[in-house]
């Protein structure tokens, strides 16, 4: 059973930088898509960035230029670097991942404090 582990949330001030890592365990299949949604309270969830299998990349407008998405498809893993964080990225991210079936992991809480 395919099992994705999440890492790297915190509180960080605005303007700071936080790495989150996601790591998939229980299967050798490479996923089609891999990436980040979040969900902040009273919203619905939201892609932030996806990596297909060929390293093309989708984010969503409001963290274009600030995140950045990597695969490292050998070991089934996706990290997400954030920089210059703002107030407003606050939220729970969710590693998800597209194979056969779709995947989600537990969740990781992010507060950027202003």
């Amino acid at each position: 059973q395919v099992q994705l582990v999440e890492s790297g949330g915190g509180l960080v001030q605005a303007g700071g930088s936080l790495r989150l890592s996601c790591a998939a365990s229980g299967s050798t299949y490479s996923f089609n898509r891999i990436g980040w949604y979040r969900q902040a309270p009273g919203k619905q969830r939201e892609l932030v960035a996806v990596i297909n299998s060929v390293g093309s990349t989708n984010y969503a407008d409001s963290v274009k230029g600030r995140f950045t998405i990597s695969r490292a498809n050998a070991k089934n893993t996706v990290d997400l670097q954030m920089n210059g964080l703002k107030p407003e990225d606050t939220a729970v991210y969710y590693c998800y991942a597209l194979g056969i079936y779709t995947y989600w992991g537990q969740g990781t809480q992010v507060t950027v404090s202003s």
